[in-house]
């Protein structure tokens, strides 16, 4: 046994527990069952091209090495990004806590309350800080925060705006370079036109129906924002902000000068910068909005005792649901980023934050007056934390460079500095060197700085914000560890038990992956630094674009898509911009599966295409009929294909490759989503397969934690014809000769996060990630037929083989009374989350085993699944007081004096043996969602007006 090779630890199954798999299938070798199960014509003939694996300690020391190449120099560049410090506490208990960092989406509230309390936290603080009514559990950057913003007010147009046509959305010309660039990507698919200009001077003409303002402008300066909006709002002008959340701590909340969205980013608050991400942003707006809200929104609500219990609100607005009709694709959030800027908050508490933001806002504004003293013109007449220097910005430049600082300039007669909390009386005097230097006089010490306020006194912060006691209690390093803790084993995470979600890929996220995420070196880099401070950076990006080219069979791949939603609206606009370069602009018909994830039509329509949607066979495969006679009646228009494979039935279809090349016979391409690439890897490809692009989850296949919602990384991978339009970026240079403008804020979006792929391929090597693959086909149909007999698998391949996932049928439980979401629930008692319920497949449950989850863990969750169908078998439908129509059964219950049920306390905690070494108790009860949804909560309300509400 190699104990070295890092595949053995990735790996859950070992070579016996193969053997005894593969004999209860019935099979000889694994060969033999990977050729019953992928068609044989798109089996790939030779391995994959990769470097040799590494050993965990090989590739530590690798990264580390690589981690000296970046240069983590002194940096003021601002322009949504400053140095943080990250407190302690937050880093070693959450950051780098299995128990946070390896939860799902909090679908199954009852075992998810820890993570759901820490998303109202963050909510909470959000509405406080903007003067909103309603803000959601996060989105991805600031950029895309503000195209929803844009996106959200276009789609609340009044009847008379949308009838006459209002298309326009003004744009302050102080907006973050990224941002507009990120706004032209999504206003021009959807039909809105932009108008970039000075606030000061815009006309409020009737003919727009939204602007956007930055709180303060990019340069530095505050605007007079309470004067725009309440004009704006005369003319039927609905305005965002896009605000810094560290400068309101000084600056009054937007929501109490009537803005109608708040949006930007809590990277400010404790968040390494790590060339880009991973990163919180906010979204903030009125209660009157909610239904139109991007992304996820937590809400309180009350259990089956009537106690209060966590959930997320307004589901009905998920793109499973609205599908084509959705009002934006995000499907996710950046929880983990939120759950740990919420607990900066809460750890430093608002007097804390007062002290950091006075803190900051003295230095900035002695560092003015003593460059004053110096001959320099300081612009900026109202300033929280950058100022804006008229000189000559190449002679600055070239001493700071020489000095080791990064500065912005602008332009040649500009240079800008953004202090932040790691700024010292230190570094204040070192900034001041270099323009003493450059105006040739002697530089002047200062030792100590006084309060000031440089700040106009109408925008200045007169409201109180995080009086709620959660943010008022936890300020020492032992309260708040503890209060992470608390909240943490409220939480069932992979630390715990297996995460079988179907479409999901819940896998190991190893440690060796993690740890470089907490090093100085990969955290503390800017975005916009010069390239060569970021070598290290660019070797191990531009390697993995290389890994995922090579294994997905592609051209070229682009790391910019910071979530699978986004890879998929990037995979589309370059096919968009593809077809434009030929002068076919009217293509704009996209066919979509009836199976496909509610994220493909909703992307589609963002991209400004139609939606066509094809038939399904009763075999769950798409129907190439229908498919092939609407591809020839749209064949002038069709623009592409959106396909997922194995298809979102857990099915290898046999005629990929007709359906590829009905596509192409019809002049479209065909966009591959990367969900199931699980089942890909190492045996077939996109490329191989025919498709023209793909989007991957570097948080299913590639090891990327879920976060508990988020990070996730979608960065996609295309055809030579394609390469051209890879997505760019206004400030570094990246992506295609012909690029679209950008798709993310930073260049390379969640630059951070992509260090966890890199390490995983580079462990795993070509052999390591086909075996992983196998061994995932393996698992689940092990799993397959361990259930037979017991549960029916909706879908499977010609020879009765599933791919990676299945599909569970428990409708035929329905004549029990007993729904898929009582089999959920009970698998709560039992220690398991419950598999993906009712997707794709109303009343089912799709699972995935994963390839690193052992045999004894699959036998565990199997024996819980055939015990809870026995518990079904014992029923009546008369009978609805039963063990799963009241689970999950909480410790309360268990241990309370009076026991009225008609089974066992034993019955109800502990059905199985095993569940006694290693018991997880749900902290509440089922929760209440209709109770929730009609008394919308979102924010940490005292528990009294909960009970009246």
């Amino acid at each position: 046994m190699n104990t070295n090779a890092f595949a053995l630890r990735h790996i859950g199954p070992n070579e016996n527990d193969q053997h005894q798999m593969l004999e209860v299938l019935g099979l000889n070798s694994l060969d033999e069952l990977i050729n019953e199960t992928i068609p044989d014509d798109i089996r790939l003939k030779n391995g994959l091209h990769l470097d040799d694996p590494m050993t965990e300690h090989e590739y530590l020391l690798h990264i580390h090495d690589l981690s000296k190449e970046n240069k983590a120099r002194k940096t003021y560049i601002g322009l949504g990004y400053h140095p943080t410090i990250l407190p302690a506490v937050i880093q070693r208990n959450i950051l780098e806590n299995p128990g946070w960092y390896t939860a799902y989406t909090p679908y199954q509230a009852e075992i998810a309350q820890g993570r759901l309390e820490a998303l109202l936290n963050f909510q909470t603080m959000i509405t406080e800080l903007t003067g909103m009514e309603i803000a959601n559990a996060s989105l991805l950057d600031e950029s895309t925060a503000a195209a929803e913003a844009m996106s959200l007010l276009f789609a609340i147009r009044d009847r008379g705006q949308k009838k006459a046509g209002i298309n326009k959305f003004f744009v302050s010309d102080v907006i973050l370079p990224q941002t507009l660039s990120l706004l032209k990507t999504r206003a021009t698919p959807i039909g809105i036109e932009l108008v970039i200009g000075n606030e000061a001077h815009f006309d409020f003409s009737e003919t727009y129906f939204g602007a956007l303002l930055q709180y303060p402008g990019k340069n530095g300066q505050i605007t007079d924002i309470e004067w725009f909006i309440q004009h704006a709002n005369t003319s039927n002008i609905k305005v965002a902000v896009a605000a810094d959340i560290l400068s309101l701590i000084k600056l009054e909340a937007p929501g109490k000068f009537g803005a109608d969205v708040v949006i930007g980013t809590t990277q400010r608050f404790g968040i390494p910068m790590g060339f880009g991400g991973p990163h919180a942003a906010y979204f903030a707006t009125k209660e009157a909005y909610k239904r139109d809200i991007p992304g996820r929104i937590i809400g309180v609500t009350k259990d089956a005792n009537g106690n209060r219990a966590l959930r997320m609100a307004l589901q009905t607005r998920e793109q499973h649901i609205k599908r084509d009709k959705a009002t934006s694709n995000i499907c996710t959030a950046q929880v983990l980023l939120a759950v740990m800027a919420g607990m900066y908050a809460v750890y430093h508490g608002p007097h804390g934050l007062q002290f950091i933001a006075n803190k900051i806002h003295n230095k900035a504004s002695k560092l003015a007056q003593v460059l004053e003293t110096l001959g320099y013109s300081q612009v900026n007449t109202s300033y929280f934390d950058t100022l804006q220097i008229r000189t000559n910005a190449k002679r600055i430049r070239k001493i700071a460079k020489a000095k080791k600082v990064n500065l912005f300039y602008p332009d040649s007669e500009t240079v800008t500095i953004s202090i932040n909390e790691t700024t010292s009386i230190r570094d204040i005097n070192y900034l001041i060197s270099i323009f003493a230097e450059a105006a040739q006089k002697k530089t002047i010490i200062i030792e100590s700085v006084q309060e000031a306020c440089n700040i106009a006194n109408s925008v200045r912060r007169k409201s109180s914000f995080l009086t709620d006691p959660v943010f008022n209690t936890y300020h020492s390093e032992t309260e708040l560890m503890r209060y992470i803790k608390q909240l943490e084993r409220k939480d069932l995470s992979l630390n715990h038990s297996m995460i079988s979600l179907g479409s999901c890929t819940m896998k190991l996220n190893a440690a060796s992956e993690m740890l470089p995420l907490s090093w100085f070196k990969w955290g503390n880099i800017h975005p916009f630094a010069p390239l060569n401070q970021a070598r290290g950076y660019i070797t191990v990006l531009k390697a993995l674009e290389d890994q995922l080219t090579e294994i997905t069979g592609f051209a070229a791949t682009s790391l910019q898509p910071n979530s699978g939603a986004q890879g998929e609206f990037a995979g589309l606009m370059v096919i968009k911009a593809y077809h434009e370069s030929r002068g076919e602009h009217h293509r704009n018909i996209c066919l979509i599966p009836s199976s496909a994830h509610g994220t493909n039509p909703a992307s589609a329509v963002m991209a400004g295409m139609q939606v066509v949607v094809t038939k399904s066979t009763e075999e769950g495969n798409m129907d190439v009929n229908d498919l092939r006679e609407k591809a020839e009646l749209h064949k002038d228009n069709l623009a592409a294909l959106m396909v997922t494979y194995p298809s979102t039935h857990g099915v290898y279809e046999s005629a990929i490759k007709e359906i590829t090349k009905i596509i192409h016979d019809n002049g479209g391409q065909v966009y591959m989503d990367g969900a199931n690439m699980n089942a890909q890897v190492g045996l077939t490809n996109p490329g191989h397969i025919g498709a023209d692009v793909c989007h991957l989850n570097l948080h299913k296949t590639f090891a990327i934690p879920h976060g508990g919602g988020g990070p996730g990384v979608g960065p996609i991978c295309v055809a030579e014809q394609l390469v051209p339009f890879l997505p760019g970026n206004p400030v570094k240079p990246v992506g295609g000769k012909k690029a679209i403008t950008a798709i993310s804020a930073a260049p390379y979006g969640s630059a951070l996060a992509c260090l966890i792929s890199y390490g995983y391929i580079k462990m795993l090597g070509a052999e390591g990630l086909t075996q992983a693959t196998k061994i995932a086909i393996l698992n689940a149909n092990y799993m397959k037929k361990r259930l037979e007999g017991s549960f029916d698998t909706l879908y499977s391949g010609e020879c009765g083989r599933a791919a990676h996932e299945m599909i569970v049928d428990c409708r035929p439980f329905k004549i029990k009374g007993i729904e898929v979401s009582d089999i959920a629930k009970r698998l709560m008692d039992y220690g398991f989350h419950a598999p993906t319920v009712s997707f794709p497949v109303a009343g089912t449950l799709m699972i995935e085993p994963t390839e690193s989850e052992s045999k004894a863990e699959i036998d565990r969750f199997c024996d819980a699944l055939l015990s809870i169908k026995k518990e079904i078998d014992a029923l009546s439908k008369e009978d609805t007081n039963n063990v799963l129509k009241n689970a999950p059964h909480t410790l309360g219950m268990v241990t309370a004096d009076e026991w009225l049920l008609p089974y066992s306390r034993e019955k109800a905690a502990f059905p199985l043996d095993y569940v006694r070494d290693n018991k997880f108790w749900p902290s509440v009860r089922r929760v209440d969602d209709a109770y929730g949804d009609r008394n919308l909560i979102c924010t940490c309300t005292p528990i009294e007006a909960f009970m009246e509400a």
